[in-house]
């Protein structure tokens, strides 16, 4: 009897402070790397997908990020020694509703 499967590893990759474009607010967002790994035995062999993804800790929500982004970001992180300032356009999450609230 063979045993194979998948599993999923899950790595944080970087913290940044961005403003959420769901919930507006400047708050901390963890860019995340989601691995997807066949297994035979129980034991990771190959990748088989790879995504990134950035969580808004304050509302909680979710924006799948390119590769490219992820790596522009974590370089972001790299020259800033450890501290991402905000940057216009990243982070910003597809508008809810129905227009502005005033």
């Amino acid at each position: 009897m063979i045993l194979f499967g998948t599993r999923t590893y899950l790595q944080q990759l970087a913290i940044l402070t961005l403003v959420c474009g769901r919930c507006g607010n400047p708050s901390a967002h963890t860019l995340r790397k989601r691995v997807l790994k066949f297994t035979l035995f129980f034991i990771p062999l190959f990748p088989i997908s790879t995504k990134y993804a950035m969580q808004c800790t304050f509302c909680g929500a979710e924006q799948q990020v390119p590769k490219e982004q992820a790596d522009g970001l974590l370089a972001t992180v790299a020259q800033s020694g450890g501290a991402a300032q905000p940057q216009p356009g990243v982070g910003q999450h597809a508008p809810h509703g129905s227009g502005p609230v005033a």
